[in-house]
């Protein structure tokens, strides 16, 4: 069972700092995704196909990459209808939401000078979805439906083949969701399939979709030849809780987290003694109910933390430190502490408002920054999905009236050539 701990403790220093260097990977790693990718640059379906079988275990023919629209009208009807029924519903609010994120181009015109913004948005865009055993129809839709919103045209989706094929729930989602096509390719090779292009599978210009370390290893690798979304860790969630906090509830939300990795993280701040200890407790007694109950409890003793804070400011402090990626607030008044805490990629308000809905049927996107970059980074949405574009245009009158500062501020740096092409300008008209 969780110690409750007490804030400004050493056990509590050392167990934030294991939060703040959780990795995961080894040294190891880097060099054999490199190795992958260099591969498939050079040999392209060859070596996609040869890596598939090594680490899949999935032998494939080069006109097997590519699912089938029969195979994907098979699946799509294999579904249980609750399941499909679902799958709708969830589509329709993560659609609803993101329509709401499309951004417009403006002009600003000015005598003699027209300057504006143009947003357009991206050719190409490859999802990777993880697979195996699992299947995460609710990452396609996630990854899928802002690309669509904002526009795109050709969206591939990939993920790891299995002996027993693609999860009909997977193939569905893409459908459902506007893929493009979906292809028979995992790991490390399907990144450099995505960023290099092969004989069967186009380049595209961004890459985005959680996968295990070799996957976030290989998109960091490919960035810059391609834009990806982010370098996703382990999942984490912190819960702050008061006096009127539901012990059960927050306990099974840091379950939750804590079930999808061993290197996963569920911390509580609370500032209620009595409510901490009651957390330990539900957490020791959920634990036995749960089927992945040996991941979630290397999770908890490794990375589980209910700490006690004086209050709810010094809360913040901590969790706005921390940055985590989901942030529930399980306060009498959420929405009066709510401008207190700026760093989190998803904030969760009230008892209610339970992380799992979140992911998976609210509407906002579940893709969300990790390991402390909710500092800086924001959630996957519309304008991942569009690149904006500078317009200028200048006449007589414009020239005159910008010119001569853009050519002071040219010889001010050095740059004689940008000021003579301004001033002959000048002097011409």
């Amino acid at each position: 069972m969780l110690e409750v701990l007490k804030d400004g403790s050493t056990a509590a220093a050392r167990s934030l700092e294991r939060l703040a260097r959780r990795q995961s990977g080894g040294p190891d790693v880097e060099p054999a995704v490199r190795r992958i990718l260099e591969s498939v640059r050079k040999k392209g379906d060859r070596a996609l196909l040869e890596w598939t079988h090594k680490l899949d275990g999935v032998r494939l023919r080069r006109r097997d990459l590519v699912v089938g629209e029969r195979e994907i009208d098979r699946a799509a009807a294999s579904v249980d209808p609750s399941v499909r029924r679902a799958l709708e519903r969830a589509h329709t609010r993560i659609a609803r939401f993101h329509r709401l994120q499309r951004q417009r181009g403006f002009e600003r015109r000015e005598p003699g000078l027209r300057t504006g913004m143009r947003v357009t948005p991206l050719r190409r865009v490859g999802v990777y979805v993880p697979g195996g055993a699992a299947a995460y129809p609710s990452t396609v839709l996630m990854n899928v439906v802002p690309a669509r919103v904002a526009g795109v045209a050709d969206i591939t989706v990939v993920t790891p083949p299995s002996a027993d094929g693609i999860r009909a729930e997977v193939l569905a989602a893409a459908r459902m969701a506007g893929a493009t096509r979906i292809v028979r390719a995992g790991g490390a090779q399907a990144v450099a399939a995505l960023a290099f292009g092969t004989e069967t599978v186009a380049a595209v210009d961004k890459i985005v979709g959680p996968g295990n370390i070799y996957v976030a290893t290989a998109k960091r690798l490919v960035f810059g030849t391609v834009d990806i979304d982010m370098v996703a860790g382990p999942s984490e969630v912190l819960v702050v809780a008061d006096s009127s906090a539901t012990p059960e509830y927050v306990a099974a939300d840091m379950l939750a987290q804590a079930e999808h990795d061993p290197l996963a993280a569920a911390v509580c701040l609370t500032t209620s003694l009595s409510v901490g200890r009651r957390v330990a407790v539900e957490l020791e007694r959920q634990l036995c109910g749960l089927e992945r109950r040996d991941v979630a409890r290397r999770s908890l003793r490794r990375y589980g933390t209910i700490l006690h804070v004086a209050s709810l400011e010094r809360a913040a402090e901590l969790a706005n430190e921390i940055a985590p990626e989901h942030l529930e607030l399980m306060v009498r008044r959420p929405r009066r502490v709510l401008p207190s805490f700026t760093n989190a990629g998803a904030i969760f308000l009230g008892p209610l408002s339970a992380e799992t809905l979140g992911d998976y049927a609210a509407g906002p996107n579940h893709v969300l920054p990790t390991g402390g970059t909710a500092r800086f980074a924001s959630p996957l949405g519309v304008y991942d999905f569009v690149k904006r574009t500078s317009i200028i245009e200048v006449g007589r009158g414009g020239l005159a009236g910008v010119g001569p500062t853009a050519a002071c501020l040219a010889e001010a740096e050095g740059l004689t050539a940008h000021a003579a092409a301004v001033r002959r300008r000048m002097e011409s008209t």
